[in-house]
């Protein structure tokens, strides 16, 4: 059974198809971990061209879904009173193990390796039947969204 649903999901995140790449969380812990999956299909915009006929999940979304997960155990941890966008500021020690095809189930783990508002540090794995397709540390900010858009 699922923790968090797509509806939720939807409301912790900006992020909306096709860019949504989190289906649902199976576990999470308030400021340490998530347990999240995505569901990869053959018609997820981005296999026709990468690659025709051999189609593989780009490695830059699996780290965006990685982020992403990591961004509904942030919101979801709550804390963030005001602040509703949350970006990528790094990522560092990425690692790609094996492709990501078409009926592949990504199960992304996410820890916290440190916080200091609005900065967030996390390792975050990617698995495929158990085994370990991508990992990396991934740091973001929290920022409030209007805040951020009158700086324009």
């Amino acid at each position: 059974m699922a923790v968090v649903e797509q509806a939720e999901i939807q409301a912790l995140l900006p992020h909306r198809y096709p860019f949504l790449l989190v289906d649902r969380v199976k576990d999470f812990e308030p400021h340490k971990r998530i347990v999240a999956i995505k569901n990869v299909t053959v018609n997820e915009p981005f296999f026709p061209g990468h690659f025709p006929g051999r189609p593989v999940m780009p490695g830059v979304l699996i780290i965006e879904a990685m982020a992403q997960a990591g961004g509904v155990l942030v919101f979801k941890s709550g804390g963030t009173v005001g602040k509703t966008v949350m970006y990528l500021t790094g990522i560092d020690e990425a690692k790609f193990r094996k492709p990501v095809v078409p009926g592949d189930q990504l199960c992304f783990e996410i820890e916290v390796l440190k916080k200091r508002p609005p900065f967030w540090k996390m390792q975050g794995k990617a698995f495929v039947e158990n085994e370990v397709v991508c990992e990396a540390v991934v740091t973001a900010m929290v920022m409030d969204e209007k805040t951020e858009q009158g700086s324009k």
